[in-house]
C-alpha cells in the first residue's frame, strides 16, 4: 500500500471508531508495522488532521473533520454498490428508487479511473423472488415514525391466519430475502415482537409518542437477542429452529 493511501486509511479507521484505536489496531488491520504507524500519525497531526492521543493508548479522530466527498477506493466503491443494488430489489419503493439515485450519483462523482467497477462490476446483488403478499404499509411513513418515536395501531393477522390488534412502539425495519419485518415492544404482550410487513391488515400511525426513545429501545432489544443466544451456545446446542422458538411476531432478526 502506497504511504499516501495508508495515511487516507487511518483518517478512515478512526472516522468509523467510536473509542481510542491503538497503534497496534490500525496496523494490523493495514498490515503494515507499528513504527509506520506512528510516523504516520505525525505526519498527519503536522498537515493539522485533528488526532487526540498517545502511543499505547489510542487515538482518536476529533469532531468537525472532514475530507472531499468521494475520497473511495475501488472497494469502497464496489461496497456501496452492492448495498445499493440490494436495497433497490429489496427496499420499498422510497428506499429503492433512493438507492437507484445513489447509484447514479456515484457513477456521476467517482474519478475516472473507478468508473470500470461501475460499469464492468465484479459482484452483484441477486434477483428477488417476490412471492410474498402485497403491503398495504407505506413503509416510508413508517420509517418516519421510527425516527420520531411515534406509536403504530396494528391488526396483524398470524400465519394461522388469526387476527389481533395491538398497538406497537417501533423501532427497526429489518429485512429477509423476500420479507420486510417490523420490530417493536408490544403493548398487548409487554415485550419485543417482529411483524411480517405482508401480514399487516390495517395500520393506524398515532400522534403519540412512546415514552423511550427508539436507540434505547433498539440497544434493549439487541442485547436481549445477544442474552437469548449466549444461552443457547452456554448449552452446548444450537438455536431452536425459528418456527419452533417465534411466537407470532417474534422471529429472530439481527439490526442493520
Amino acid at each position: 500500500m502506497r504511504r499516501a493511501d495508508r495515511l487516507f486509511q487511518i483518517i478512515q479507521v478512526l472516522r468509523r471508531a467510536s473509542r481510542p484505536v491503538t497503534a497496534e489496531a490500525i496496523a494490523l488491520e493495514l498490515e503494515t508495522s507499528k513504527r509506520s504507524i506512528y510516523r504516520d500519525i505525525a505526519t498527519l497531526i503536522g498537515q493539522r488532521v485533528p488526532i487526540r492521543g498517545e502511543a499505547g493508548v489510542g487515538y482518536v479522530l476529533e469532531g468537525g473533520f472532514d475530507m472531499p466527498p468521494l475520497m473511495l477506493t475501488s472497494d469502497e466503491v464496489e461496497a456501496a454498490v452492492l448495498g445499493a443494488q440490494w436495497v433497490a430489489g429489496r427496499g420499498d419503493p422510497a428506499l429503492a428508487r433512493a438507492a437507484r439515485d445513489l447509484i447514479a450519483k456515484i457513477a456521476a462523482t467517482v474519478p475516472e479511473r473507478l468508473r470500470p467497477v461501475l460499469l464492468e462490476p465484479a459482484v452483484a446483488s441477486p434477483p428477488v423472488w417476490d412471492d410474498h403478499r402485497p403491503e398495504i404499509l407505506d413503509m416510508a411513513r413508517v420509517r418516519g415514525w421510527i425516527h420520531a418515536g411515534r406509536k403504530l395501531e396494528l391488526l396483524y393477522r398470524d400465519e394461522q391466519e388469526r387476527e389481533s390488534r395491538r398497538v406497537v412502539w417501533p423501532f427497526l425495519v429489518g429485512y429477509r430475502e423476500t420479507t420486510r419485518l417490523l420490530v417493536g415492544w408490544c403493548e398487548m404482550r409487554e415485550d419485543f415482537r417482529t411483524f411480517r410487513t405482508d401480514r399487516v391488515v390495517e395500520a393506524g400511525f398515532l400522534d403519540a409518542r412512546y415514552p423511550v426513545r427508539p436507540a434505547a429501545l433498539r440497544a434493549r432489544w439487541a442485547a436481549k437477542m445477544e442474552a437469548e443466544r449466549a444461552a443457547w451456545v452456554a448449552a452446548g446446542r444450537p438455536p431452536p429452529p425459528e418456527r419452533e422458538r417465534a411466537r407470532e411476531g417474534c422471529p429472530p432478526v439481527r439490526p442493520r
